[in-house]
């Protein structure tokens, strides 16, 4: 049984104004839950909250006070987890929620704890669906110093500490490219990608759109964390979940980072 963790950005889950995006939030839900049905094991990073929590309370633009964007988180989760709920059951999946902070996963002994709720939860068919805790951390949000970044490194974190076959970033860009594509229409997306060097590195500049907090560069950081540790990664389109089919079957889709082997997939 395959196991998979796929992380999906603010700006696949939300429209421009803030407010969820139903038609790709639904279409996600639907997708996994087939997957799930069909054996795989399944392990969704979701990002969003905020953004989320900031549209339901009506506020004019994301708040910069530090306590504002946690109350934001706050309200947001509680509305993206209810609609998780809402959706998944309805095809026949039961989801849990998992916050995390940077100490459950420094510690030894909460890592531990960690790691065997994920597998209860996945040994009894239910898809755990994890964020960074932001309403009692701030380091996601804004630390010039912090372990998770964003949420693609927390997915690689996570897809490390559940031990995944491979981790799936789905983005608003389908993946990397050898060029930016919002400003050269002729680049050209790099379809695999065997060693992640200077050259590719090179490659990821600028940052994701406005309500998201990644780019390019933090996929790639992702990417080497994961691929050192056994585990293929893949970036793709977010808006066009059913393509996850596509990759799942070999097809090129996005880009694929192959894993060394050889390394460890454990923290």
């Amino acid at each position: 049984m395959q196991r998979i963790v796929v992380k999906v950005g603010t700006s696949t889950l939300t429209h421009e104004n803030g407010s969820v995006d139903i038609k790709t939030l639904d279409k996600l839900c639907q997708v996994l839950s087939d997957l799930r049905n069909s054996g795989y094991e399944v392990v969704l990073v979701s990002s969003g909250a905020i953004s989320v929590g900031v549209n339901k309370m009506r506020l004019n633009e994301r708040p910069k006070d530090m306590k504002m964007k946690q109350a934001a988180a706050a309200v947001g989760q509680c509305e993206l987890m209810h609609m998780y709920d809402k959706l998944f059951s309805e095809y026949g999946n039961m989801v849990a929620q998992i916050l995390l902070t940077e100490e459950d996963i420094e510690s030894d002994y909460r890592r531990n704890n960690l790691k065997n709720t994920f597998s209860a939860l996945l040994d009894n068919g239910i898809i755990p669906i994890v964020n960074e805790n932001d309403s009692v951390s701030h380091h996601q949000i804004e630390s010039p110093k912090k372990v998770f970044g964003d949420n693609d490194t927390l997915s690689a974190i996570v897809a490390g500490l559940v031990e995944a076959d491979k981790l799936i970033i789905m983005s608003d860009i389908e993946g990397l490219y050898d060029d930016n594509p919002r400003t050269n229409p002729n680049a050209k997306l790099i379809h695999k990608v065997e060693k992640i060097d200077d050259s590719i590195i090179s490659l990821a500049n600028g940052a994701g759109s406005n309500r998201g907090t990644g780019g390019m560069a933090t996929k790639l950081e992702a990417a080497k964390y994961v691929t050192d540790r056994g585990i293929d990664m893949y970036v793709t389109i977010g808006n066009k979940p059913e393509k996850l089919y596509d990759l799942l079957e070999g097809k090129d889709v996005g880009t694929f980072f192959l894993s060394c082997k050889k390394g460890s997939k454990e923290l």
